[in-house]
């Protein structure tokens, strides 16, 4: 006996939408498929369990089956299989989820979150790739084999079938835009992505491609350090080990499982996003988790799984709502709690780490403050000597010698410690401390700590910082009269004869530098805010600089008393060209005239 019939849908127009634009890539039709089959499975075992199928069930592992020659696909279970009754009601009434009825009507004695269908939608992706779809199928009940088939038009026919095995086979024939899905290693690409980690053994071309029991699933306590490193070499293979990792395990106020690595990042390697995968009950959903993980925890390499998450009916796309928000924050504090429990614990272990994980946690203080306020306790300033300090056992390292006219501490640091060598000599000289703050955020991080931590400003070596400090003991008293000072800015002024350089004198100690030039503070954070940015606007403004005259230096008094002019002006370009050089400003016909001058002095 043939039964006919038209599949049950609101519109004719309603089919073709479903084949062709319910999913962004048409490779999910394997995911969805292979879902469904994962589905049957375990509500098979679930019934077993409870005593609704009598007798062992034996092996259910399912096969995907590629026949080049026929051009077909076909995906195996040995699941529980339909009626043709069940085929009616799940296959030919479209959005009629299966996995939904199941789970109300065994409510009480099964866990909902193991199976993995909601939408009922699944199955017609595979017309997407199929110009023909057969079902093959035996149910465990008592009843006859059933085939339907369906051309992908609204028309469809069910016949019996002498199939004798418990479950069902799908089997697409592939359509002629779709014949990529008929190579060996095309399959196994879409299984290795969306496939990998589902519950239920899946076999292809004999061997078992997926890891059904992945040890996110299992209680931290079960697990040891070696579990933890191969199962990261399983997912992202010949990568160096990780640095560590935390693992999720949440049941209240939402269910969230997985493992978050934190890798090595290496300052001369660009940082690869897009690593965290985001599954299912163990389907792959994406990798795409931008609103499910916090912005400065993108980088972290591993595994989030959760049924809480709420997607789109095509499982492709997060849809934003309080829940993702939880999950997002959850992530956040246990990051902050590992990271707290580690520096604590194991401070030698986490410093040594601390190169590594200092953009995580950098970032995060600059962009989430709830993290901040965790963070002070455990984030790290860095000096030249590489010493390691929280913020508060710095600022009282350094309180003692150094503040500002607005009684503020003062911490020097550089951005750049080959560059600016020099200047880090003449402060280190004087007693001070300075600070290695040359990372790709550290611009931002010196803000948020002028921001948030009271009475601090941070200084750059380099910059107008050094007649701004104020020593212990008294200013120094100038050798030279105030007539003398003026006549020696003078002649500075006219060889220089540039609008951008502010001269000024100033008594220091008799072995600083004679000529040190400076740039202002403010303008150094937006020159490096504007190359960071990619921005432009800072060139439109020009350059200024404080040209600084030690009037205690013996080439003061001796520039002075010279009265060969020419050697005069060759010692005040020589003196100012080597403060330029200092700065990295010394360029071009400058810097050929500065050589040509160097020698000539040594004859």
């Amino acid at each position: 006996m043939i039964q006919q019939g038209n599949i049950s849908v609101s519109t004719e127009n309603i089919f073709p939408i479903i084949k062709k634009f319910l999913y962004s890539d048409h490779d999910i039709f394997l995911r969805e498929l292979i879902s469904n089959a994962v589905d049957a499975t375990q509500k098979l075992q679930t019934l077993s369990r409870i005593g609704d199928v009598k007798g062992e069930i034996g092996e259910t592992k399912i096969e995907i089956l590629l026949d080049e020659k026929a051009e077909t696909i076909t995906i195996r279970d040995k699941g529980l299989g339909m009626t043709a009754e069940e085929i009616n009601k799940y296959i030919n009434q479209v959005a009629f989820s299966g996995a939904k009825e199941f789970v109300e009507k065994y409510n009480d004695k099964l866990d909902q979150n193991q199976i993995i269908g909601h939408f009922g939608l699944g199955f017609y992706s595979a017309f997407m790739v199929a110009s023909k779809v057969e079902i093959i199928t035996k149910s465990f009940k008592d009843e006859p084999a059933s085939k339907w088939t369906c051309d992908g038009s609204t028309s469809y026919t069910i016949e019996e079938n002498p199939r004798t095995e418990r479950g069902t086979d799908i089997i697409l024939y592939i359509n002629e835009d779709s014949k990529e899905f008929l190579e060996t290693t095309r399959i196994q690409d879409i299984l290795n992505k969306f496939c990998k980690f589902l519950p239920v053994e899946i076999e292809y071309d004999g061997k078992v491609v997926n890891n059904p029991n992945p040890i996110w699933k299992k209680k931290p306590s079960e697990l040891k350090t070696e579990d933890y490193e191969n199962f990261y070499n399983e997912l992202y293979p010949y990568s160096e080990p990780p640095l560590f990792w935390i693992h999720l395990n949440v049941e209240l106020p939402f269910i969230l499982n997985g493992i978050l690595y934190f890798p090595k990042v290496k300052p001369d390697v660009e940082p690869q996003r897009n690593k965290i995968q985001l599954y299912c009950n163990q389907v792959f959903v994406t990798d795409d988790v931008k609103d499910v993980v916090p912005e400065f925890l993108m980088l972290l390499h591993g595994i989030i799984d959760s049924p809480d998450i709420p997607l789109n009916v095509s499982r492709s796309y997060l849809q934003g709502d309080a829940r993702v928000k939880q999950v997002n924050q959850y992530i956040s504090r246990k990051v902050a709690d590992k990271l707290d429990e580690m520096f604590r614990n194991e401070r030698d272990v986490y410093e040594n780490k601390w190169g590594s994980i200092n953009l995580f946690v950098k970032y995060g203080m600059v962009s989430d403050e709830k993290f901040a306020d965790k963070a002070r306790k455990f984030c790290l300033l860095t000096d030249i000597e590489d010493k390691n300090f929280t913020i508060d056992e710095y600022i009282e390292k350094v309180k003692p010698l150094q503040s500002d006219k607005d009684n503020k501490v003062v911490l020097l640091y550089t951005s750049d410690a080959t560059k600016q060598h020099t200047y880090i000599y003449n402060v280190q000289r004087k007693g001070y401390s300075v600070l290695n703050l040359g990372g790709p955020l550290d611009n931002h991080f010196i803000q948020h700590i002028e921001t948030k931590v009271e009475n601090i400003t941070l200084k750059r070596v380099d910059a107008d910082t050094l007649n701004k400090l104020i020593d212990k003991g008294e200013d120094n008293v100038s050798i030279l009269s105030a007539e003398d000072e003026k006549k020696l800015k003078e002649l500075f002024e006219s060889k220089i004869a540039n609008a951008t350089y502010k001269v000024e004198t100033k008594a220091l100690d008799a072995d600083d530098d004679f000529v040190t030039i400076t740039k202002p503070e403010f303008e150094q954070r937006m020159k490096t805010m504007s190359q960071m940015g990619g921005m432009s606007f800072y060139g439109a403004f020009p350059d200024t600089y404080n040209v600084q005259l030690n009037t205690n230096h013996e080439l003061a008094t001796s520039i002075l008393n010279n009265t060969n002019e020419e050697e005069v002006s060759k010692l005040l370009m020589q003196s100012v060209d080597l403060a330029k050089l200092s700065q990295g400003i010394l360029t071009g016909q400058e810097l050929t005239n500065f050589i040509k001058r160097s020698a000539e002095l040594l004859k």
